[in-house]
C-alpha cells in the first residue's frame, strides 16, 4: 500500500496481475448506456475537451480500490496529456473531498465513470466493514473468511479490499497473492465428516500437509469442544498450532462461555501452547462481546459481515472543463484541494 500523506507526485510501482482489467471494462459493455451515447455526441460534435473530473464519497470509510482504478487509467489515458490524483489504499476518510481527481482529454476516460465508481464504491465498502471488525478486536488478528459469500469473480479483490482494511490475512487463494500473503486456513467440517472423526482428520492433515501449513483442528463436528481439542493436543502435541470453534447456531455458536471452558481444560491438559480460533456468523458487536468479556480467543475469522458490506458510494463530478472552473448546481465549481491526495499518473 502507499503511505504518502502530502499531495505530490510520486513514483510507479508494480500492479499485481490480478488486477488487469479486462476487455468487457475496456470496451465500455460495464459502462452505463448513457455515457456511450455521451461520447457519440461528442465525436459528432467535434468537442474533446480536456475535462478535471472529481470522485468524492459520500460517508467516511477506508479507502480501497485505487490500485484496480490505476491499471485502468494506465491503460487508457494518454501518457503525454494525463495528471491522476488519488488517495492511497487504506486511508480513513471524511465525506466531501475528493478521493481521486483526473485531468485528460474526456474522451479518454469518459465511459469509465461507472467503472471507476464501482471499483471504488465496493472495495471501500469491504475494506471499511473489514476495519470494523479490526478495530472491535482490540488488538486480536481477524482473518477474512468472506469468499464464499461473494461472485467467484471478485473474490480476490473482496480479500485484497479486507486486507486493505488491516485483516491480516484471507483464506483465499487469489486475494491473499493479490496482498502479497500466504492464504489462510484451517480444516473444513467436509474433511470431518468424510472421514468420520475430528482425531483422524487431523492425524491426516498433519500427514499429508507440509510442514509450513499450521496445524489447526477443528473441533466442533462431532462431539464436545473441548473434549475434541484435548483428543487432538494429546496425538499431535507441539505440532498443533491452535483449534477452531466454529459451533453452529442451532446449537447456540461460540460464546466466550465456551471459549473460556475450552481454554481452561486445554491449560488443565498441559496444552497452553495451543491457540484457539473463532468463526461463525461474527460482526463488530460480536467480537467486541468476546473482547469486553476477556474470552482468551487469538484469531477472529470473519465472513459474511465484510463480504455483505454496503457500498460507499461514490459521486463523479467535471469541476473544470477547458481550464475553465464549473460544476452542477449545489457543487462548488473548480478543484477541490485535499492533501491526502497523491499523484500516481
Amino acid at each position: 500500500m502507499w503511505a504518502l500523506s502530502q499531495e505530490r507526485r510520486t513514483g510507479s510501482s508494480a500492479i499485481p496481475r490480478e488486477f488487469d482489467v479486462g476487455r468487457p471494462v475496456l470496451v465500455g459493455d460495464t459502462a452505463d448506456a448513457y455515457l456511450h451515447r455521451t461520447l457519440a455526441i461528442l465525436r459528432n460534435e467535434g468537442l474533446n475537451p480536456e475535462v478535471v473530473m472529481q470522485f468524492v464519497p459520500e460517508r467516511k470509510g477506508t479507502i480501497c480500490g485505487m490500485t484496480e482504478v490505476r491499471a485502468l487509467l494506465t491503460k487508457v489515458l494518454p501518457e503525454n496529456a494525463r495528471e491522476v490524483w488519488a488517495i492511497d489504499d487504506g486511508t480513513d476518510v471524511e465525506p466531501g473531498l475528493p478521493i481521486l481527481r483526473i485531468k485528460a482529454p474526456y474522451a479518454s476516460f469518459g465511459l469509465y465513470e461507472t467503472a471507476i465508481c464501482g471499483m471504488v464504491a465496493q472495495s471501500t465498502g469491504w475494506a471499511t466493514a473489514a476495519r470494523e471488525c479490526v478495530e472491535a478486536a482490540g488488538g486480536i488478528p481477524v482473518v477474512s473468511m468472506g469468499a464464499r459469500y461473494v461472485h467467484p469473480t471478485v473474490v480476490g479483490v473482496l480479500d485484497y479490499a479486507a486486507i486493505v482494511g488491516r485483516c491480516v490475512s484471507a483464506t483465499s487463494v487469489i486475494g491473499s497473492r493479490m496482498a502479497g500473503l500466504t492464504p489462510s486456513g484451517t480444516m473444513a467440517h467436509s474433511l470431518v465428516l468424510i472421514m468420520g472423526d475430528t482425531l483422524k482428520a487431523a492425524q491426516a492433515l498433519d500427514r499429508h500437509m507440509p510442514p509450513e501449513v499450521p496445524r489447526v483442528a477443528l473441533v466442533d463436528t462431532f462431539r464436545d469442544e473441548a473434549q475434541d481439542a484435548i483428543e487432538v493436543a494429546k496425538a499431535l502435541n507441539e505440532k498443533l498450532r491452535g483449534i477452531r470453534l466454529d459451533t453452529v447456531r442451532e446449537r447456540g455458536g461460540v460464546t466466550p462461555a465456551l471459549v473460556k471452558e475450552v481454554r481452561a481444560r486445554l491449560d488443565q491438559a498441559g496444552f497452553g501452547h495451543v491457540d484457539i480460533f473463532v468463526t461463525g456468523g461474527l460482526d463488530p458487536g460480536k467480537i467486541r462481546a468476546f473482547v469486553e468479556e476477556k474470552a482468551p480467543v487469538s484469531v477472529f475469522g470473519v465472513g459474511r459481515h465484510i463480504a455483505g458490506a454496503q457500498p460507499i458510494f461514490i459521486n463523479a463530478d467535471i469541476h473544470e472543463v477547458a481550464g475553465q472552473p464549473i460544476a452542477r448546481r449545489g457543487r462548488i465549481p473548480g478543484i477541490t484541494p485535499n492533501p491526502k491526495l497523491v499523484r500516481i499518473l
